[in-house]
């Protein structure tokens, strides 16, 4: 092997590929097997929901004359005492509770993030009033008083939703309030309000993405948290209601049936087993990728 042959094999060697945050996050969080396994179970979990009614052979609002039967190969998850699929109805039921908790998630993300930023950022009076307000949303009964606001939206799924975003963005708002107050001395947001930016700019535009880690990891945990109040509501009938559906609304229709139908009671049950933990270990993957200490560049 000639010198420049070698030299050229040396320098390949060490030669290491400039990678950007995002794809040093990515790869933390690929490396986190349990989370990925996770995502992957929830993506399946959402196919299902939203793929699977448009190829089922029922609909979750038809009647067919299999009444009370258990499951099998017509009917893999079983009928219902009036002869619904329960297949059918999973499908459903997943589809809405899914539905609400990704909006919950949204909204409270959304509003708890300017919330906090706004907080953070100006300080002084205007970061006592809101923060305090924020403590006040904390302190209430959260399921009680869901179930009195939900008690109004007549089983729009969209309408709970709003209704417990209203009552979780005050977790978010104090998590980005505290990402701000760390942010806002930093030398890049002087440089930014020495070049004439807007506080609004300053906000939304260097304060807000450099605390998009623990708003993300928020988020997902949300989704979790909401999935299970939407159950929680649905079961104690302030949810969704009938002729549509939800799992919360099916565990809480076969309540009385564990003994004589169990089927009806426990495929719910599992699949908002199966949300909430998957939801709860991609956020712990999304944590460790985001983890301030793991966040130099390599060059």
């Amino acid at each position: 092997m000639t010198d420049t042959a070698a030299r050229r094999a040396a320098e390949r060697e060490f030669t290491v590929r400039e990678r950007t945050q995002l794809q040093l996050t990515v790869r933390r969080f690929l490396r986190h097997r349990l989370a990925v396994a996770s995502l992957f179970v929830l993506i399946l979990v959402v196919v299902f929901a939203f793929v699977g009614p448009l190829l089922w052979r029922y609909d979750y609002a038809q009647f067919t004359p299999d009444n009370s039967v258990a499951p099998s190969l017509k009917h893999p998850f079983g009928t219902t005492e009036d002869g619904k699929d329960e297949l059918a109805l999973v499908m459903r039921g997943t589809q809405q509770s899914v539905k609400v908790a990704v909006l919950t998630a949204v909204a409270a993300t959304a509003i708890g993030a300017v919330w906090g930023a706004i907080a953070g950022f100006y300080r002084g009076l205007v970061d006592a009033l809101l923060m305090r307000f924020a403590d006040l949303v904390l302190t209430l009964p959260l399921l009680a008083v869901a179930a009195v606001l939900a008690g109004n939206t007549r089983g729009s799924w969209w309408l709970i939703a709003i209704v417990i975003a209203g009552l979780q963005w005050a977790i978010v708002s104090r998590i980005v309030r505290g990402v701000v107050l760390s942010l806002r001395e930093k030398e890049f947001i002087e440089a930014a309000r020495a070049l004439g930016a807007s506080d609004t700019r300053i906000i939304f535009r260097h304060l807000l993405p450099n605390a998009i880690g623990p708003v993300i990891v928020n988020a997902t945990i949300l989704v979790a948290v909401a999935i299970l109040y939407e159950t929680a509501l649905s079961f104690l009938g302030f949810g969704i209601k009938a002729p549509d559906t939800s799992l919360g609304l099916l565990v809480n229709n076969a309540r009385t049936a564990v003994d004589t139908r169990p089927w009806l009671f426990y495929f719910p049950g599992l699949f908002i087993i199966v949300i909430a933990l998957t939801i709860n270990f991609i956020g712990d993957g999304l944590r460790d990728a985001f983890d301030p200490r793991q966040q130099r560049i390599r060059q």
